[in-house]
């Protein structure tokens, strides 16, 4: 027998999400495993042929890599981890350096209507990832875009390999 639902009982029940889940394209995913261990610090919970899935619990967040012809970003900006304080900025910065990755630096830019401090790295497929933490929103008037490839955007300040 089906149970009937009142539409209108259940329009103010909370719904609880466990997580995010992000779905990327990648050339190549055995090279995509090797970054996003590095980066993530942490295995991938299931490898399939062309298919990987890491499951983050910091941030909570459930990241698929697809192998599939990548012929460009499309129209992704770029994706961001948002910490505490500019000493996580500087503890992720160390733990990707560590790792082999190399980062880029932006301290006290404006950027989104925001001063932040972040570090940032690049897949092997060129999808940029930031973690920064902000510092003073919703500035009257700054620099509205984010992402390094703009050259329009932030000016790097260090340079770390």
């Amino acid at each position: 027998m089906k149970s009937k639902i009142n539409a209108n009982e259940n329009r103010n029940e909370t719904v609880n999400a466990l997580k995010a889940h992000l779905s990327l394209n990648v050339r190549n995913v055995d090279q995509s495993i090797q970054f996003y261990r590095k980066m993530l610090g942490i295995e991938p919970s299931k490898v399939r042929p062309g298919y990987a899935k890491f499951d983050v619990q910091n941030p909570p967040l459930n990241l698929a890599l697809n192998e599939a012809p990548v012929t460009s970003r499309g129209g992704l900006s770029h994706l961001g981890i948002q910490l505490a304080s500019t000493e996580d900025v500087l503890a992720t910065r160390q733990k990707w350096n560590d790792a082999g990755l190399s980062t880029h630096d932006e301290m006290q830019t404006s950027c989104c209507y925001a001063v932040q401090d972040k570090t940032w790295v690049r897949d092997p497929d060129g999808n940029e990832w930031e973690a920064f933490v902000v510092l003073e929103d919703n500035l009257a008037e700054s620099n509205a875009c984010c992402g390094v490839s703009d050259e329009t955007c932030a000016v790097p300040l260090t340079q770390i390999s």
